[in-house]
């Protein structure tokens, strides 16, 4: 491990606007924000706003600044790009930003029923080879249901036509509402954070010409 990551891990555990569950392994055990989330971190009763495999939290920082009345959690296993939307938050006095450091696969540990009002993926990765990993496969949303209220929305942002495809499949096939979609985003005439906020990973895949 670079001497860079080890810096930013050992300011991580100094950051209050970070948890990070003890353990290398399995997570077996309810987490202590679980259903506490309003009441003992963010001290408000706002919507919380999940940004899953968020990265460097490009979304989940660009959200809080125009939605100053939600709460917003980027979720993600790789300390060292949490680590920047992270501090950006602490620098900027975000209070209602937090970050996650664990795998989607153990979301109901950190979250119960219908304490979610609402998700984004933004660019996740399309495991081309392992679809039950792709984080709008049905494994998924079946954990994401059970922590989701009622009519919530989940947006998803990709630069993969293949996951593009199968994600419409999914819809269809588990009789999902279609609220909107669009086949090249930056086609349409849209000036909102769909177009405005844009990943570190996006940006290079529009350098590329991907749709």
């Amino acid at each position: 491990m670079s001497k860079n990551k080890l810096t930013k891990f050992q300011e991580m555990e100094l950051f209050p606007n970070v948890v990070q569950p003890e353990t290398k392994g399995m997570i077996t055990t309810d987490s202590e924000y679980k259903s506490r989330w309003n009441l003992s971190f963010f001290k408000n009763d706002n919507p919380i706003v999940l940004e899953l495999g968020c990265g460097k939290g490009e979304y989940t920082i660009g959200l809080a600044e125009r939605y100053t009345y939600k709460n917003f959690i980027g979720i993600d296993i790789k300390g060292a790009r949490i680590w920047k939307g992270a501090k950006y938050a602490l620098e900027n006095n975000l209070s209602n930003v937090a970050f996650l450091r664990t795998r989607i696969d153990f979301i109901e540990y950190f979250f119960s029923d219908s304490e979610v009002s609402e998700i984004w993926i933004t660019h996740p990765d399309p495991q081309k080879k392992k679809p039950n990993k792709r984080l709008i496969s049905p494994f998924f949303l079946t954990k994401y249901q059970k922590i989701l209220k009622n009519n919530a929305i989940i947006h998803l942002k990709t630069d993969s036509f293949e996951l593009f495809q199968y994600t419409l499949d999914v819809i269809k096939t588990n009789r999902l509402e279609l609220i909107e979609y669009y086949d090249d985003i930056y086609s349409q005439e849209l000036n909102n954070e769909v177009t405005q906020i844009k990943t570190f990973y996006e940006q290079m895949f529009l350098q590329d010409g991907s749709k």
